[in-house]
């Protein structure tokens, strides 16, 4: 009988999310990656997709990384013609949807790097949820890759 009440005592005084599933149970992260910052430079991007297979919309609200002092949400804005980056409070994904983070879209901005990371490395980030649930992933650094260029006809030109 002891034994009973104790564990209804630890029951009672242990998170919720101790005991029912959250949004980061219902979250799956697929094909998380870092981008690879240049020689000094101070900031770069995660980028994933989130697919929420729970039957309810979870906002993803911050994010955690041990590889930079910063970790926001931004997202990219066009003001004016001009491509700025913004921060953003969330980031919604749909019930039974997905939120794509990816480069000139919504991404995780990691500020102030604590060293530099190369190709292959793995960076552990911490994923929090609206409901107070959090995921861990690790993301793998990757390259850049080039941004493709238009195809230009070039047949009006005289030589």
């Amino acid at each position: 009988m002891k034994s009973i009440r104790h564990a209804a005592i630890l029951a009672a005084c242990m998170p919720l999310g101790a005991w029912a599933a959250g949004a980061a149970d219902d979250v799956g992260v697929v094909d998380p990656y870092v981008r690879m910052a240049p020689p000094g430079a101070m900031a770069t991007a995660a980028f994933m997709v989130l697919k929420n297979g729970g039957a309810k919309d979870v906002k993803l609200v911050k994010a955690q990384t041990s590889a930079s002092k910063t970790a926001e949400l931004h997202t990219h804005l066009n003001e004016g013609g001009v491509m700025k980056m913004r921060p953003v409070a969330a980031i919604e994904i749909k019930a039974k949807g997905e939120a794509v983070l990816q480069p000139s879209g919504l991404h995780l901005m990691m500020i102030d790097l604590k060293g530099p990371m190369k190709e292959g490395d793995k960076v552990a980030i911490t994923l929090g949820f609206d409901d107070g649930s959090s995921k861990q992933i690790e993301a793998p650094v990757r390259k850049p890759t080039p941004m493709p260029m238009p195809a230009m006809d070039h047949s009006a030109h005289k030589h």
